[in-house]
């Protein structure tokens, strides 16, 4: 039994502990453009402190928060009429709405973005249809903004929205709305006093599946943004790839990670301590 317990730690410390360390190894160190890897390993915090201390990457985590937050609510207000209506549909359409949810998974997710792209483009497909039917001779383009890559974030991760919501949903009891409304409430009031406090868990777990990936995103930002679009995702990139500042990307990848582990950490942390009052009130 010991041995089937230490697999799974096992794994997690070469395919997680190992490299984590390596990375935090290199963001310590400092950069050296002429060696090869680029990086003099050491005991330094210059790549820390240059990420909170420099307007460029402030501007970077303040946009990615801001981009990641806003697609969330959008995602979330999108996601949650969309899992409302699957989980009171008939039993034998819900696979099938299930899968129309999931299709856009069959597809490469380079694709789907590179569709966008044709879509928003100043000659795509949404400003032909514009200036066909009138109601903008010059409507300019979508894509290149800040709205594109929210637009592209919410699409691509709608589906992680919906699911999660989609299985508390389901297994809310409805004759607990029916007492409501025979007590008298009415459905808006039974919504927000039964099922939206009900639902609390699959709304937090669909808005991390959406906020986490979306702080760090890089190839929607790339393709769909302008430059003016700066998230952090791309900052690490640059800095890996066209700056060659191994320390300072690897110092960011460490500082996304603290991010984004943090909220996660607390979640849990919550749901593990949210039936105690519960069991205190029934003693």
């Amino acid at each position: 039994m010991r041995y089937v317990i230490a697999l799974p730690f096992l794994w997690l410390g070469i395919f997680f502990l190992l490299p984590f360390a390596l990375v935090l190894a290199i963001a310590l160190g400092t950069n050296a453009p002429d060696s090869v890897p680029p990086v003099d390993l050491g005991i330094g915090l210059k790549s820390f402190t240059l990420l909170f201390t420099d307007d460029l990457y402030l501007a970077a985590w303040l946009t990615s928060l801001r981009i990641a937050a806003t697609s969330t609510l959008v995602a979330l207000l999108l996601g949650y009429p969309m899992a409302y209506a699957i989980a009171r549909a008939a039993p034998r359409r819900r696979p099938l709405l299930l899968m129309l949810v999931v299709l856009p998974f069959w597809t490469s997710f380079l694709i789907r973005v590179y569709a966008w792209m044709g879509l928003l483009d100043e000659n795509g497909l949404l400003n032909q249809f514009l200036r066909w039917s009138g109601i903008a001779a010059n409507p300019g383009t979508i894509l290149g903004t800040e709205w594109a890559v929210q637009l592209g974030i919410v699409y691509a991760y709608l589906p992680f929205m919906v699911l999660p919501l989609y299985a508390v949903l389901e297994k809310l009891d409805v004759s607990l709305l029916e007492a409501a409304a025979d007590l008298g409430a009415r459905p808006i009031a039974a919504f927000l006093t039964i099922t939206l406090p009900l639902s609390l868990p699959g709304v937090v777990a669909g808005c991390l599946l959406v906020f986490i990936p979306a702080v760090g995103e890089f190839v929607i930002p790339d393709l769909l943004g302008g430059t003016e679009t700066l998230m952090i995702g791309k900052v690490l990139w640059d800095e890996f790839f066209t700056n060659a500042d191994w320390p300072l990307a690897s110092a960011v990848a460490i500082c996304l990670l603290v991010l984004l582990a943090a909220p996660i950490a607390l979640f849990q942390r919550q749901q593990a301590r949210g039936p105690e009052p519960a069991r205190e009130r029934r003693r």
